[in-house]
């Protein structure tokens, strides 16, 4: 298949899963609110949810595609031994550490709760009992990952970019319990749980569809006893720096929850809602890259067609920008106007709407950077090179830090959001330098060319926006359907204004679209 079917397969289903979210978080904030319960079910179900994104989602795919590429080449019956000398050694590690961590369960949510959650005894304890009861999914979704792995590496990518859709079934399943039941504190401590709960329970349905599907592909893994082989040892050289190096969006999480908590009661909850406007074009566009272009890399790299991947680069380069560099500018002068239509009501105040808006503008400064370290960093993973990422990533996080210690005291989670995106920028080019110093890639003149024409065609459709907001700002404060056309009108003049420059610049024709089409072997 070509670039842009791969992505639009991955994309497409990623979409539907975003779609199921956005129904999740507007349910979700307007159950339980900001702060309380909230904060402390944002915290209970981050944890895993980051160590699935770092370790399993990044790291573990990062490292082992590459090696699976290269021993499916060679003999099927290597690959499928290869798969089940590595599950043999990860399924214990997982069980052992979902144990321990769920044991000092208490303790790690010590480290990252905000003086509020550490101060209510019995939220606290909620907390806790939320995170040990959500913390199997981490096990669950890292099994997940390793099929996904696979299926991804069969160019079949359908049935991992639809898993998702389950989670997000699950929760609002626990949600639509919570908004059918009376409101009271009482009500939003069980909503908790059952998220919790089904947290779990979606990992485990995940795990189950996508090894259905891998069966259905005639792919088997087979069941070995576990046994540090070479071919383990080779992919745990490779996976310990890429950690760092696929995972520095991850790592700056982490980070936010450390500075979080010094911040006011809710902070973590305006930090999760503006993230899932963030992951939005992320997941759809960022991820589906990544995951598109990694085997087709490995192959080509692998025999030696340095072409034939330079060439694939750039188009994933220039897809990209084509759709990210618009979803960022529409969201850093719109974001307020989709948070306060969409979640604000009930336990989700005016103020709290106010305060997401400013986070989701300052994140999405972030959103081109975040996506081409998803299309840069493979062509380092597909070399077995998980080094230089970390360094990169090492700089990036520097920088990030430090700006967080200069700006959180002055914009509070504002600053924290726009402290990571500066650190993205930084990551993206060192690694473009360092790619473009070794002779592994060089971003053409057309494509540069083409880039600034995109970011020209964004401008224009930036302008058109801000005057748009002086007419429909007043509308977000009335009804809800008052509150929909402000948004259907966001929407149309974006999709108007960016397709008309995109074509009056040249930016969109035949040749490109042809170019993104050509198929991959």
């Amino acid at each position: 298949m070509s670039l842009l079917k791969n992505v639009g397969t991955i994309g497409g289903l990623t979409l539907v899963s975003r779609l199921f979210g956005f129904a999740r978080d507007i349910l979700l904030a307007r159950v339980l609110g900001a702060g309380g319960v909230a904060d402390a079910w944002q915290l209970a179900f981050q944890l895993p949810n980051l160590f699935r994104r770092l370790f399993a989602e990044g790291a573990f795919a990062s490292a082992f595609v590459p090696l699976f590429n290269r021993h499916m080449a060679e003999d099927e019956t290597a690959a499928r031994r290869f798969a089940g000398e590595v599950l043999a050694v990860l399924l214990p590690i997982l069980v052992l550490f979902g144990a321990l961590m769920m044991l000092v369960m208490p303790w790690v949510l010590w480290a990252f709760a905000n003086e509020d959650l550490r101060g209510d005894a019995a939220m606290f304890s909620q907390a806790v009992t939320m995170g040990r009861i959500a913390f199997p999914y981490l096990m669950f979704m890292s099994l997940a990952t390793l099929v996904a792995a696979i299926l991804n590496s069969l160019s079949r990518f359908a049935a991992a970019a639809a898993a998702p859709i389950l989670l997000n079934i699950c929760l609002l399943t626990a949600l639509v319990w919570g908004a059918l039941q009376p409101a009271s504190e009482a009500t939003r401590a069980a909503t908790g749980i059952g998220l919790a709960i089904a947290v779990s329970v979606s990992g485990l349905l995940q795990l189950a569809w996508l090894y259905w599907f891998m069966r259905r592909a005639g792919f088997r893994i087979p069941h070995l006893t576990p046994q540090v082989t070479a071919r383990v040892k080779e992919m745990g050289v490779l996976i310990v720096p890429a950690v760092f190096g696929a995972g520095v969006y991850q790592i700056s999480r982490f980070i936010d929850l450390a500075f979080i908590r010094g911040l006011p009661d809710g902070s973590l909850t305006y930090m999760a809602m503006a993230d899932r406007w963030n992951q939005l074009p992320l997941g759809i566009i960022g991820i589906a890259l990544g995951t598109a272009i990694l085997p087709a890399l490995s192959r080509y790299i692998s025999r030696s067609e340095d072409d034939e991947a330079a060439r694939l680069q750039a188009n994933a380069i220039e897809l990209a920008m084509l759709l990210t560099l618009p979803c960022a500018v529409a969201l850093f002068i719109t974001g307020f106007a989709f948070v306060k239509a969409f979640m604000e009501g009930q336990a989700f105040t005016a103020e709290d709407a106010r305060t997401t808006g400013m986070v989701t503008s300052a994140l999405v400064v972030g959103l081109p950077a975040y996506v081409l370290v998803k299309v840069l960093t493979p062509n380092f993973f597909a070399r077995a090179d998980t080094r230089t990422p970390v360094y990169t990533a090492a700089a990036s996080l520097v920088v990030t830090v430090g700006l967080n210690f200069v700006l959180v005291p002055v914009l509070g989670v504002v600053g924290l959001a726009l402290a990571g995106a500066v650190g993205a920028w930084v990551n993206i080019a060192l690694l473009g330098g360092v790619l473009a110093r070794r002779g592994f890639f060089r971003l053409p003149a057309r494509v540069l060319g083409r880039i600034g024409r995109i970011a020209l065609a964004s401008g224009l459709m930036g302008a058109a926006l801000v005057a748009l907001m002086q007419v429909v700002t007043p509308w977000l404060d009335g009804a809800f359907p008052m509150r929909l056309a402000a948004i259907g009108a966001i929407m149309a003049v974006s999709l108007v204004t960016y397709g008309a420059g995109t074509v009056l610049l040249g930016v969109l024709d035949k040749a490109t679209v042809q170019r993104l089409m050509r198929r991959q072997n």
